[in-house]
C-alpha cells in the first residue's frame, strides 16, 4: 500500500508544470495590494490624505468669509423680478448750437423778446418756435419775473402764460448755475392740476431749454412709478408734476425741495375745484419759506379762496391782470342751438358732414354719454376716440399725439381734459352737453381760437341745458340768443 502511494505521488508531480518565480511574485503583490486597499477603506485614510491633514493642522489658513448664496425661488428674488430696481444713470443731454439770432422789426406797443434781458440760448429757442413779440401777459409779467419778484397773473386761456413763467425761471438758472447738488433736488417746481397740462408744460420746457444743458422731468399718476423714480436719481432743473405723484415721491424721500428756488402754480382755480389744495399745502410747506423763494401764481379766474392762498404763499406779489371786454376771446365764434335730446346726434352728424373740420373736440358731462357718443360717431365712419378719467394714461397720451398730428380728427371728452388739451389748430369745440359750472364753459371753448387762429364753438341747448343758461350769462356778461336748427339739419 505504501509503495502504491509513493508511485502515484511521483506521477502527479511529473504532470504538474513548475511555477515560475516571477509569476508567483506578481500574484503575491496583487493580493497584497487588494488587502491593503480594503484595510484603508475600512480602518484608516490613505497615507497622502493623512499627511495633508497633519499639514492643515500645523499650518491653518484663515477662515473664509461665508458667501451669501442666493436660494433659488427665495421670496426676495420673486419680489425683485416683480419690481426690478432701475439702474441709476445720469442722462447726458445733447445741446445743439444756438442759431444766428434775427432781430424782428419794431412794432408800436409790442415788446420783442430780444428787448428783454434774457440769455441768447432762450432767444434762440424762442426764434425756433416762431416767437418774436410778447403776448400781453408776457409783456406785463416778464419785466417783473426776471427780477425774481413774486407774481400773480390772470389772463385768458391760451394767452402765453406758460412761456411767461418758463422764460424767467430758465433765465435765472442759466445766469446762476449750481454745481454741487443732491440727487432729486429741483431748482424749479411747477404744479399742474391735470396730467395733460403737466405734459404740455413739460413739452414747452423742453422746447425752451433746447439750446441749454438744463433738464426737465414730468411726474404724474398713471405712469410707471419706478421709471419716474429712476429719472429723479440725479439733480433736476425743472420738475413738472401733479400734486398726488409729487406727494408720493416726497414720502419716499426721492425728491428734495428744501433748496427749490422757484415755485410755479398753474391753473390754481382748477386745483381748488379738484380738491388738490390740501396736497399743494403739504408740498409748499416743504419748500423754503415765502420771501426766500420766488412764487409765480397763474390762473384764468380768481375768487376769495384763491386770494387767501395768494396772501399766505406769496411775498409782496406783483398783480398782473389782462383786461378784456369779453371773458371769451374775440377769435371764437359762439353759436347756441335749441334742440331736444333725441335730436342732438342728428344735428352733430350734420355739422360733421357740412362744416370744414380740421380738429373737433366734443364735450359731455357724463362718462357713459361719452362712451355712447364715441361708439355712434365711429359707426358713422368718422375717426373718433374717447378721452375721460377711465382711459389709461398711456392710451390717453397716444390719443392726444394722434390728435396733434392730425391722424385723429374727433375727440369726445369729459371735463377732465378741458384744461389739458393744448393744440393750436382745433377748429371746432362742441358742447354736446352744457357744463354744470359756467367757468367750465369758458375753459372748454378756450381749446379753440388759440395762437391767433379763429375757432368755432357750438353749444346744443336741450331741455336740461336750458336751466344753466342764466348762470352762464352772468359769467359771460351778456345775454345768450339761441337759434332753431333747420329741418334739413335734423334729417
Amino acid at each position: 500500500m505504501l509503495n502504491f502511494l509513493k508511485r502515484k505521488f511521483k506521477r502527479v508531480k511529473k504532470t504538474q508544470k513548475p511555477s515560475r518565480p516571477d509569476h508567483e511574485a506578481r500574484e503575491n503583490k496583487q493580493k497584497i495590494e487588494i488587502i491593503t486597499k480594503k484595510e484603508t477603506k475600512t480602518n484608516s485614510l490613505p497615507t497622502e490624505k493623512i499627511d495633508q491633514k497633519i499639514d492643515q493642522k500645523s499650518h491653518r489658513k484663515p477662515a473664509r468669509k461665508p458667501q451669501n448664496k442666493k436660494i433659488k425661488n427665495h421670496p426676495s428674488q420673486r419680489e425683485e423680478r416683480k419690481n426690478p430696481q432701475p439702474k441709476k444713470h445720469t442722462p447726458k443731454k445733447h445741446t445743439p448750437k444756438v442759431p444766428d439770432l434775427i432781430t424782428p422789426p419794431e412794432k408800436e406797443g409790442a415788446l420783442r423778446f430780444c428787448d428783454l434781458n434774457v440769455d441768447d440760448k432762450i432767444l434762440g429757442a424762442c426764434q425756433s418756435l416762431g416767437f418774436e413779440y410778447c403776448t400781453p401777459i408776457q409783456q406785463k409779467a416778464l419785466p417783473h419775473t426776471l427780477k425774481k419778484l413774486d407774481l400773480t397773473g390772470k389772463a385768458q386761456t391760451g394767452t402765453g402764460k406758460t412761456a411767461a413763467f418758463l422764460i424767467s425761471s430758465i433765465n435765472h438758472m442759466l445766469t446762476n448755475p449750481l454745481e454741487k447738488r443732491l440727487p432729486g433736488a429741483c431748482r424749479t417746481l411747477i404744479l399742474a392740476p391735470t396730467r395733460e397740462l403737466a405734459m404740455q408744460i413739460h413739452k414747452d420746457a423742453v422746447a425752451l431749454t433746447k439750446f441749454t444743458s438744463l433738464n426737465s422731468i414730468v411726474v404724474m399718476g398713471g405712469m410707471n412709478y419706478e421709471k419716474q423714480k429712476a429719472q429723479l436719481a440725479h439733480p433736476v432743473d425743472i420738475l413738472v408734476g401733479t400734486p398726488g405723484r409729487l406727494i408720493d415721491f416726497m414720502r419716499g424721500g426721492v425728491i428734495k425741495l428744501h433748496k427749490t428756488e422757484t415755485l410755479i402754480i398753474d391753473e390754481a382755480d382748477r386745483m381748488l375745484d379738484m380738491g388738490f389744495i390740501p396736497d399743494v399745502r403739504k408740498i409748499v410747506y416743504k419748500l423754503p419759506p415765502a420771501g426766500e423763494r420766488q412764487t409765480l401764481f397763474f390762473s384764468a379766474t380768481f375768487n376769495q379762496k384763491i386770494l387767501n392762498l395768494v396772501s399766505s404763499w406769496l411775498s409782496n406779489p406783483v398783480t398782473i391782470e389782462i383786461e378784456s371786454d369779453n371773458v371769451v376771446s374775440d377769435l371764437i365764434e359762439q353759436t347756441f342751438y335749441s334742440v331736444t335730446s333725441d335730436k342732438k346726434l342728428k344735428l352733430l352728424e350734420w355739422f360733421l358732414k357740412n362744416e370744414d373740420v380740421s380738429r373737433m373736440l366734443i364735450f359731455v358731462n357724463r362718462k357713459d354719454t361719452a362712451q355712447m357718443l364715441t361708439s355712434k360717431i365711429k359707426k358713422l365712419n368718422y375717426p373718433c376716440d374717447l378721452l375721460s378719467g377711465d382711459v389709461q394714461q398711456k392710451k390717453r397720451i397716444s390719443i392726444l399725439e394722434k390728435f396733434r398730428s392730425g391722424q385723429l380728427k374727433i375727440i369726445v371728452a369729459t371735463d377732465v381734459a378741458a384744461r389739458g388739451i393744448h393744440v393750436d389748430d382745433v377748429s371746432h369745440v362742441v358742447n354736446y352737453d352744457l357744463p354744470y359750472e359756467p367757468a367750465d364753459y369758458v375753459h372748454r371753448i378756450g381749446r379753440t381760437g388759440r395762437a391767433g387762429n379763429k375757432g368755432k364753438s357750438i353749444s346744443l341747448l336741450c331741455e336740461y341745458g336750458a336751466f344753466m343758461v342764466p348762470e352762464l350769462e352772468k359769467v359771460l356778461g351778456y345775454s345768450i340768443s339761441s337759434i332753431q336748427p333747420e329741418d334739413f339739419m335734423l334729417k
